[in-house]
């Protein structure tokens, strides 16, 4: 993570996942903020995923967003497409509106995460290399240098 994208979509999801575990929460425990889990068990489960997504996308890994937005489209997808029709013939309350603007949300940016590690130039351009980054990114094996270092008049006749 070496660009100010990444950063800011990490902690893009991070402050989503802290409104979802708010949400959860919230609808547990039967206080009412006008935004409710669409499935609390389903929600659960997610937010751990996320959690591991979360983590995979800070290392840099693609798998983590290809899950991010499988799970966030299975969740949030699906409730999109069942209160479109309602919203649409006008029936929906203001809870409807909320959660499906957050769905969107929450959609939108797994899709940019997702497009974000596909089109990162730095994470192409220099991989890691487990068999030689252990020697030479470590600050263990640097060759200390003292006073004495390269004193050494060597004359060659």
């Amino acid at each position: 993570m070496k660009n100010l994208a990444s950063y800011l979509l990490v902690m893009f999801m991070v402050m989503f996942w802290i409104f979802r575990v708010v949400i959860a929460f919230t609808t547990t425990m039967g206080i009412d903020i006008g935004i409710e889990a669409m499935n609390l068990n389903f929600e659960i489960i997610l937010l751990f995923v996320t959690l591991l997504c979360i983590i995979l996308v800070i290392k840099r890994k693609i798998l983590g967003a290809i899950i991010y937005l499988i799970s966030y489209g299975a969740y949030f997808g699906v409730f999109i497409f069942n209160q479109i029709k309602p919203i649409i013939d006008g029936s929906g309350g203001i809870s409807d509106y909320g959660n499906v603007f957050l769905s969107f949300i929450g959609i939108m940016l797994a899709i940019a995460v997702l497009f974000e590690l596909l089109f990162d130039k730095n994470r192409k351009a220099h991989p890691t290399d487990k068999k030689t980054d252990w020697f030479y990114k470590n600050k263990d094996f640097d060759r200390k240098l003292d006073d004495r270092a390269d004193k050494n008049n060597y004359r060659m006749y």
